[in-house]
């Protein structure tokens, strides 16, 4: 075939031009026609990208954003093209088309986050996920494998945070950090978002049972069979390896489970562990049979666990959580650290609409699940000292060592008065936490109960930082829950 002929059939795509509508041939970029109004003109291609106007660049992501429309309303990840065909961005998303679509409005080409990056769009792909959690994971790992343009911060900074899983360890911990190691663990990542990885690993954690704690375990040492487990025991959301709730082969094989989801092998896990339920249940081992039943069904319904960047942990910048927990254990001279804190505080306006609030925190980080509300019940006016007895007398009525333990310290948000009140409460309790503090505004001053004065402490502290976190916590919390009571009776 000669070159004259090869020419004549080539399609008007393969020699660099797009067949419009209406039958008319475009150059690239050039859609003009298609759009019947002036958006592009040839002398336009010469024009630097970043004088170009909205309309203009925009009507350069046309195929891109032909594409988009027809995206589907579900998970997963998204990846842009330039005018060369690279990958040059990815993205998860819960929505693929709403996500995806959102880089396409003028407010985008002017937004200094997303300026450059809309300007050099041309094309764009979408790889559909069963879960909001799948495609933070399946990000993860293209971004990894695939190095884009403007995910470059992300795979050159050691600052975005990594899944590590310690599997030297006789029970690993599964932990998320900005400083991973290079030795004896595994690693997951890195990850865009800290706070959609800590959303995910708290759905994981229901399915596969991990801990996240900071615990030395040592399985030849019997006094862990006497240890308290925490919330996330008592909740069925750990297994407790800490007190030796479960086998080190079942743990271990849990967090294998584990590695094989993270690492997109989710089908091939769910034969294997429908076969060995089988298995089990033919070898009458019917809570094993039943256990793996009930993660199988986790693992399908993933789907379903909400909002990840609704529930997830708060992500804390200004503290290091362990450093502050071990920084209350030397300033009260306990002989362990605290792994568990909970924060008390109340909110209203002149005594209307009187709500309270009860904030969980293990090992230093907030653990939604514990957090608890309330309404005030019997109270009359503004009288905080006797919300603060209300609410703490409810919360430790019902306390119990197995579904409902009394943390290490309880923290009042308030001065002495506050304190005394929920001394006061607690004097016929079964159960009271360990310690009791009181954290003023202003001077930030500790009071302790039977203590004559109060503490201050320096406020680069790590130990007064976390107790800071803790109270204003309580108070988002607790505001949080009056604004709605407020609205909802504004409304009726």
């Amino acid at each position: 075939m000669t070159d004259s002929e090869s020419k004549t059939e080539q399609t008007p795509e393969k020699r660099g031009f797009f067949q419009l509508p209406d039958g008319l041939e475009s150059a690239p970029g050039d859609y003009s026609a298609a759009f019947d109004r002036h958006v592009a003109t040839p002398d336009d291609e010469t024009i630097p990208d970043a004088a170009r106007g909205a309309d203009a660049v925009l009507a350069l992501c046309k195929k891109a954003i032909d594409k988009v429309r027809e995206f589907p309303h579900r998970p997963g990840v998204y990846l842009m093209k330039d005018a060369a065909d690279r990958v040059i961005y990815i993205g998860k998303a819960k929505n693929l088309r709403n996500r995806a679509g959102s880089y396409f409005y003028k407010t985008a080409v002017y937004d200094p986050r997303t300026e450059n990056l809309v300007r050099e769009i041309r094309d764009i792909a979408c790889i559909e996920t069963e879960s909001e959690v799948d495609a933070i994971l399946m990000e993860a790992r293209l971004v990894k494998d695939v190095r884009p343009k403007y995910n470059r911060d992300l795979k050159d900074s050691k600052t975005f945070p990594y899944l590590q899983i310690t599997i030297r360890e006789p029970y690993p911990r599964i932990e998320i950090t900005r400083e991973p190691k290079s030795r004896g663990v595994k690693l997951i990542g890195p990850f865009p978002s800290a706070s959609s990885l800590r959303g995910a690993v708290q759905a994981l954690q229901k399915i596969f049972r991990f801990r996240t704690c900071t615990l030395q375990i040592r399985g030849d040492d019997k006094r862990w069979q006497w240890f308290r487990p925490c919330l996330l025991g008592h909740i069925n959301q750990c297994s407790a390896p800490c007190n030796f709730s479960i086998d080190k082969q079942e743990y271990r094989k849990n967090v294998m489970r584990l590695i094989r989801f993270l690492e997109g092998n989710k089908k091939p896990l769910l034969r294997d562990m429908q076969r060995e339920m089988l298995a089990a249940s033919e070898e009458l081992r019917y809570e094993h049979a039943a256990d793996l039943r009930d993660q199988i069904r986790l693992i399908e319904t993933i789907d379903q666990r909400g909002d990840l960047e609704t529930h997830v942990q708060p992500e804390v910048f200004q503290i290091d959580p362990r450093r502050g927990v071990i920084g209350l254990q030397r300033l009260f001279k306990l002989s362990e650290p605290p792994r568990t804190i909970e924060g008390v505080d109340v909110a209203h306006i002149s005594g209307k609409d009187m709500v309270a609030s009860f904030v969980h925190f293990i090992d230093g980080l907030p653990f939604k699940p514990g957090y608890r509300r309330y309404k005030i019940r019997t109270v009359q006016g503004v009288d905080d000292f006797a919300a603060i007895a209300e609410v703490v007398a409810r919360r430790f009525s019902h306390a119990n060592s197995h579904d409902n333990p009394p943390p290490d310290i309880l923290l009042i948000d308030g001065g002495k008065g506050q304190l005394h009140a929920a001394e006061a409460a607690l004097e016929h309790a079964k159960m009271r936490p360990r310690m009791i503090l009181s954290l003023a505004k202003k001077e930030e001053e500790i009071f302790i109960a039977k203590e004559s004065e109060p503490i201050r402490l320096s406020r680069r502290s790590f130990a007064l930082r976390l107790l800071q976190y803790v109270r204003d916590e309580a108070h988002r919390f607790a505001q949080h829950y009056h604004h709605l009571l407020r609205k909802k009776s504004t409304f009726e």
